[in-house]
């Protein structure tokens, strides 16, 4: 049989790619010491992703190239979505300072697809792209409070990880808060994804039994989320932004 050959192919080439990823460039050795490989695959592996443009090799060190932004960047660029969310998200950082973005889900993960960030806004190194646990954090809850209940099962079968120690990582209190969300319709944090930093967020879609589309979410140092009458001006402008760019988005602006 031929099929799981192509298959384990595939699975190597990813975990070169994302070994590369994380040492930012590697040598041969160091590579196939790390993946566990003999140097003579690795460098078979490296060089197939070299003539691909995917990787590039230079002064002996293999690096991953720019066609992975481009093919990113190409994507981001199809999503209807972000083209709606866009002057939405511009329009909050430029009025409140803060970060604004847009999150989807995907995979049981958040994915931040774009970012505007405002004058006094935190410089935490986050990127179109970046994962991360759906439950860590607002943006992501809001998202989940409104997916159905086998993808909440889903999420919560994976394993709730504590990212800090204020994450929430008991089911029937997250379940509990999912509750709550969709009753008030925005979801707040304080330091589960981030230590210092909270966000508000509302969900895009996702009333009355509809599609949740993904998220508003707005950034701000915990410290100023200790002020209940700003963090209540943060509700207004996520709420007021989903809003906008639901019905833009459902009737194509």
């Amino acid at each position: 049989m031929t099929g799981p050959g192509p298959l384990k192919t595939v699975d190597t080439t990813f975990r070169v790619v994302e070994e590369l990823w994380r040492l930012d460039g590697a040598g041969v050795t160091d590579l196939a010491t790390r993946l566990d490989m003999p140097k003579s695959t690795t460098h078979d592996y490296l060089r197939s992703l070299d003539r691909a443009g995917y990787a590039i090799r230079d002064n002996g060190q293999y690096r991953l190239s720019t066609k992975f932004l481009q093919i990113g960047g190409r994507l981001k660029w199809r999503m209807e979505l972000f083209h709606v969310a866009s002057p939405e998200l511009e329009r909050i950082a430029d009025e409140t300072g803060e970060e604004a973005n847009l999150t989807v889900a995907e995979n049981h993960r958040a994915v931040i697809v774009h970012a505007e960030r405002g004058e006094q806004s935190l410089n935490l190194g986050d990127y179109p792209g970046l994962q991360t646990p759906l439950h860590t954090h607002a943006s992501g809850k809001a998202i989940l409070a409104h997916l159905p209940e086998d993808r909440v099962d889903g999420v919560i079968g994976d394993g709730l990880e504590q990212v800090t120690e204020h994450t929430i990582s008991d089911p029937a209190e997250l379940r509990r808060e999912l509750e709550t969300i969709r009753e008030q319709g925005y979801a707040f944090d304080t330091d589960e994804q981030v230590l210092g930093m909270g966000v508000v967020a509302a969900p895009i879609g996702g009333g009355d039994g509809g599609d949740v589309h993904g998220a508003v979410g707005i950034v701000s140092p915990t410290r100023r989320l200790e002020d209940e009458g700003y963090v209540g001006e943060l509700v207004d402008a996520a709420r007021q932004a989903s809003n906008v760019i639901d019905i833009n988005y459902k009737y194509g602006g």
